[in-house]
Order: structure tokens, then C-alpha cells, then sequence
């Protein structure tokens, strides 16, 4: 199955005091979601508010980009946290940010984990439970974003909470449909061309290649590409533009 549209998201608001990591005014000009971070792996309240404000005034629909309380690390390395601690910390990254969206007019329309946390929540069921159950304590019944048949969405559904399915074009996939671990060379796609290529394959006819050459089944309603990856604006525009020249719209899933 693949769809007619697709939403176009990255990660924005990864800076923290001085320091910005990303582009975040001129990406906010070509996607259509923004995974904004919420303060534990980057972001602060300054940030979280401007981002917000910008994404408002763009129409870009605003997602928590909720990670294990690792600054140091930028949330990618794995942490073990009691599933009663993530659940709170879920929460509260979802609220810091609500406020925020609130005040800029908009609201907060999905979450999505970051980084060891999403890796971890595709096959762990407890820390996915847990991620669900701090969407739910936030007081919102919000989409979650995450890998197609991930732990995190089939606990997500029994609670009742919309998923939705998401693709990496500039991320290697693994023959079971899985993200190749940073760790391990050629986990990220760094050649343009084939960074948009691949987009274009995964909007149009829901398959990639693997890392070892097979084609998979990737299914998504939203493609993300990572707003700290070099020359991310240039690339963001390449993609969409691709994307619509190939008869895809580009829209937001919510």
C-alpha cells in the first residue's frame, strides 16, 4: 500500500542555550511536520517557544520529540529507566512543549521518541508501554510516530491511540525493515542523490534497499530527514521537490 500524499517531517529545535544544531526557520519553509525536542536530549524553554511560534506561523503541525534525559549523549546512546520514571518524563516532555505550542496559537499534534529511545521502543514492549502511558497521562490521546510494526505502535493501538507509519531517506535500512544502528558504518545516507531516490521510492512504491542490497517493504505516511544532517535545508528541498514533480503531495498526516 502506499498513498497518494505524504508528510514531510524533521527534527528541529535541537540546540541548547547558545548553540544551535539546526536550521530551524528554513526548514520549517519546506516540511510539513517539525519533531520539535523537548529539553532532554536538546532544546530548552527559549528554543521549544521559538520553534513553536515559527512552526505556527508556517502551518507546520508541531510533534513532541520526547528521548531519555541525555543531554551529553543527544539521546542516542541506550539507557535502562524504570518504565514508572519514562512514563513521567514522557509526559512532561509533552507538556513543556503544549505549553509552548499553546501559547504560539497551535497545539502539539503528535509525539514521536528520539534516537535510543525509538530504536529501543520498536522491539522492547515495556518501554513502549511506557511512552504510550506518558502520551496518556499527558491528557492527550496523540498519534505516535514511530517504525511500521514496532512494539511502540501495537501497544499504541491496544490503548487506543492513532499511529502513524514513518520512513527514513537518509537513514540504511537492515533486510527485516529495521534502521542499521548508528554505530556501524553506513548506518546514515550521506550521498544527496540517493537520499532523494530513496525518498521518492518509499513515498511512491513503499520498498527500499537494504544494506545488503534487497529490496524491502517500507510503508509510511511520513518521511523524516534529520535536521542536524549537513546541508539538511538544500536536501530537504530536494526531496520535496522530487517528491511533487513524481505526483506525491506533500501534506501533513494530521
Amino acid at each position: 500500500m502506499t498513498w497518494a500524499s505524504i508528510d514531510l517531517n524533521a527534527d528541529l529545535g535541537e540546540g541548547f542555550g547558545r548553540w544551535r544544531l539546526t536550521e530551524d526557520e528554513q526548514l520549517l519553509s519546506v516540511v510539513t511536520s517539525a519533531n520539535v525536542a523537548c529539553g532532554f536530549h536538546a532544546g530548552d524553554a527559549v528554543t521549544m517557544r521559538r520553534v513553536c511560534a515559527l512552526a505556527a506561523e508556517r502551518g507546520v503541525r508541531i510533534g513532541a520529540q520526547v528521548s531519555y534525559r541525555d543531554l551529553a549523549g543527544f539521546g542516542r546512546r541506550s539507557m535502562d529507566v524504570p518504565a514508572e520514571e519514562l512514563t513521567a518524563e514522557v509526559a512532561y516532555q509533552i507538556g513543556a512543549l503544549q505549553v509552548f505550542a499553546r501559547a504560539a496559537g497551535t497545539r502539539v499534534s503528535y509525539v514521536k521518541p528520539h534516537g535510543a529511545l525509538y530504536n529501543r521502543v520498536v522491539r522492547d514492549e515495556e518501554q513502549a508501554g511506557a511512552v504510550v502511558d506518558g502520551v496518556l497521562l499527558s491528557g492527550e490521546r496523540l498519534p505516535l510516530l514511530g517504525l511500521p510494526g514496532s512494539r511502540l505502535h501495537t501497544v499504541a493501538e491496544k490503548a487506543g491511540l492513532p499511529v502513524v507509519t514513518e520512513a527514513f531517506g537518509d537513514r540504511a535500512y537492515t533486510a527485516e525493515g529495521t534502521l542499521v544502528p548508528r554505530g556501524q558504518e553506513g548506518a546514515v545516507v550521506t550521498d544527496p542523490s540517493q537520499v532523494v531516490e530513496r525518498s521518492v521510492s518509499m513515498a511512491r512504491f513503499g520498498t527500499v534497499t537494504s544494506h545488503c542490497g534487497r529490496s524491502v517493504a517500507v510503508r509510511a505516511r511520513s518521511l523524516c530527514l534529520h535536521g542536524d544532517t549537513p546541508g539538511a535545508v538544500d536536501l530537504a528541498r530536494r526531496v520535496r521537490e522530487r517528491l511533487e514533480t513524481s505526483g506525491v503531495r506533500v501534506e501533513a498526516f494530521v
